[in-house]
């Protein structure tokens, strides 16, 4: 059984062999904070890597990484969002369910920005 330093290790390799951090000073790319490595993982790794976040983070958690960073960014990852809305989320529309995310994630985008 692997540990959760085991897992984080090989998912931060697996995204430097990606190039995930290609615009990063290298020193930036250390100690990746949970949050930025469940959203890097989402955007650049595959199913079976994404697979080992479920293991080391609660659901709930991941899904909100996913709703506030890659749901808002709309058409540009529609199809990865419809996957991750089915695969993981349950989603029994995965369509409708995205867009209204989207909508609801832009809307507290705007209304953190007036303040």
């Amino acid at each position: 059984m692997q540990t959760k330093d085991d897992i984080r290790n090989h998912l931060e390799k697996r995204l430097k062999q990606e190039h995930a951090f290609w615009s990063f000073e290298k020193s930036s790319c250390q100690n990746l904070s949970d949050w930025n490595l469940i959203k890097y993982s989402l955007i650049h790794l595959d199913l079976n890597d994404i697979n080992y976040l479920f293991q080391i983070f609660p659901k709930k958690f991941i899904k909100q990484v996913w709703l506030e960073e890659l749901v808002p960014q709309g058409d540009f990852l529609i199809s990865m969002n419809l996957c991750f809305a089915l695969l993981y989320f349950g989603a029994k529309n995965p369509r409708q369910y995205v867009k209204s995310m989207e909508t609801r994630q832009l809307n507290k985008r705007y209304e953190r920005s007036i303040g």
